[in-house]
C-alpha cells in the first residue's frame, strides 16, 4: 500500500530552498529600517538653527587703512622781486600869456595846477622860470615884461607852498620865440606873437658838469 506525503512531510530540500529567501527578506528589512532612522534622527545639523532668534549676526569690522601724510618740502619758494618804482622824469610846462600883461587866464591856471600836482615838484628839485615876450616894443621893455610874467608865476607857486629858494627867474625878452612874430610880407603875425608871450617852467635835478671839463677849457685858452 502506497503512502501519501502530507505538508509536514515535505522533503528537506524544499526547506533549504526557503531559508535564503527568508534571510534576504530580513536583511532588506533591517537595511530599510536603518535608512529611516538616519533620516529621522541623524539629519545634518544647520549651524544657523542653533543660534538664538533675534541675535544679530556678528560681522567682522575691517581695520581702516592709515592715511598717507603728504610730504612737506623744506625748500621755500623764493619771493617774487618787488616792483621797483619808476624813476621820476623832469617836467617842462608852458604857461601861456596870450592876451599880454601878467594876468593868468584859465589855460595858464590849468598849466600851473599841473605843475603843482607833479611828482617832479614833490622831489624837491630846482624850479626854473623863463619869461618870454613877442617882438613888439624895444628890447629893454620886453625884458622887463618877460621878467614880470616869470615873477607872477613864482609868486603863485610860493603862495601854494613851494619854497622860494628853489625858484630861479630868467628873463629872455623876445630872444627865443617859438612862432614867427611877423608874416612873410612884414605884417604882424598876431597868432605867433600870442604864442611867444609865455613862461616856460622846468623842474629837473641839478646836473653837474663832468669832471675835468673846467680844466680842459683852461688848457685850450
Amino acid at each position: 500500500m502506497r503512502r501519501t506525503k502530507g505538508p509536514s512531510q515535505l522533503p528537506w530540500r524544499d526547506a533549504m530552498t526557503r531559508i535564503p529567501a527568508i534571510i534576504l527578506s530580513a536583511t532588506s528589512f533591517l537595511a530599510l529600517s536603518a535608512c529611516e532612522l538616519r533620516r529621522d534622527g541623524d539629519a545634518p545639523v544647520d549651524p544657523e538653527a542653533n543660534e538664538a532668534p533675534g541675535d544679530p549676526a556678528v560681522t567682522p569690522t575691517a581695520e581702516p587703512e592709515p592715511e598717507e601724510t603728504p610730504a612737506v618740502s623744506i625748500i621755500r619758494d623764493e619771493a617774487p622781486p618787488a616792483d621797483e618804482p619808476e624813476p621820476v622824469e623832469p617836467l617842462t610846462v608852458t604857461v601861456p600869456f596870450a592876451d599880454g600883461g601878467n594876468d593868468m587866464d584859465a589855460a595858464a591856471l590849468a598849466a600851473l595846477r599841473e605843475v603843482l600836482e607833479s611828482d617832479a615838484l614833490r622831489e624837491g628839485w630846482p624850479v626854473i622860470l623863463r619869461g618870454h615876450t613877442d617882438s613888439s616894443g624895444n628890447d629893454s621893455a620886453n625884458l622887463r615884461a618877460s621878467r614880470s610874467r616869470a615873477e607872477a608865476v613864482a609868486a603863485w607857486l610860493v603862495e601854494r607852498g613851494v619854497d622860494d629858494d628853489r625858484i630861479t627867474v630868467i628873463a629872455f625878452g623876445e630872444q627865443n620865440p617859438i612862432a614867427p612874430n611877423a608874416r612873410p610880407d612884414g605884417s604882424p603875425n598876431e597868432a605867433g606873437r600870442a604864442r611867444n608871450r609865455r613862461v616856460d617852467i622846468e623842474i629837473a635835478p641839478v646836473t653837474l658838469p663832468p669832471a675835468g671839463a673846467a680844466s680842459g677849457s683852461n688848457d685850450d685858452a
